[in-house]
């Protein structure tokens, strides 16, 4: 298998958790991320890590608007008041 790699010729590679810290998003999130296909780990010796690739697409898609949805606003109960 042939790794990744940057244009420096070092491994284009980040571990998930490294990921998670640094752009402040919880464990379940990702989860449901991967669930969705979002996002494709690579899987070395048990640990989990994403390529530099990966989340470049995964940063385009989310820019051109791909994984957005509407946002829901809870109204107020009739007779709540």
């Amino acid at each position: 298998m042939q790794l990744p790699h940057d244009t420096n010729g070092t491994p284009g590679l980040i571990s998930l958790s490294a990921w998670i810290e640094q752009v402040g998003i919880t464990n379940c999130t990702v989860w449901r991320w991967r669930k969705k296909g979002w996002l494709t780990p690579i899987n070395i010796c048990g640990r989990l890590y994403l390529s530099r690739a990966n989340l470049q697409e995964f940063t385009q898609r989310a820019q051109r608007g791909e994984f957005a949805q509407t946002p829901i606003v809870p109204g107020m109960k009739e007779g709540a008041r």
